[in-house]
């Protein structure tokens, strides 16, 4: 069984920093698709950034050179940090996992099958 759980959401000021971790079971981080989604509100979820381990991590435009995806292995946990964050980064954001490595590449997500519960972050001007 796959479980998700994300925490370290909140309320930051623009050109703060954020950490969001997610603690999974059930995940290989050697043979799975690995990331994260954001969901803006009246939008839906698009693909932040994900990684597997065959490739590169993949970023979308608006975020590279800002967020960084990390794991640890020791902890079965994922990380987004989150730097230089702006107003329209407010969104909740999901971690995500896949079995299938070949679902991340690097024109990003292509589908997923696992979903944390989200974790909301709001960025103030």
């Amino acid at each position: 069984e796959v479980q998700l759980v994300e925490s370290g959401g909140g309320l930051v000021q623009a050109g703060g920093s954020l950490r969001l971790s997610c603690a999974t079971s059930g995940v290989s981080f050697d043979d799975y698709a690995i990331g994260w989604f954001r969901q803006f509100p009246g939008k839906e979820r698009e693909g932040v950034t994900c990684v597997n381990s065959k490739e590169s991590p993949w970023y979308v435009d608006s975020v590279k050179g800002r967020f960084t995806l990390s794991t640890d292995s020791a902890k079965n946990t994922m990380y987004l940090q989150m730097n230089s964050l702006k107003p329209e980064d407010t969104a909740v954001y999901y971690c995500a996992a896949d079995p299938r490595a070949h679902y991340c590449s690097n024109h990003g997500w292509y589908a997923v099958a696992n979903w944390g519960q989200g974790t909301r972050v709001t960025v103030s001007s």
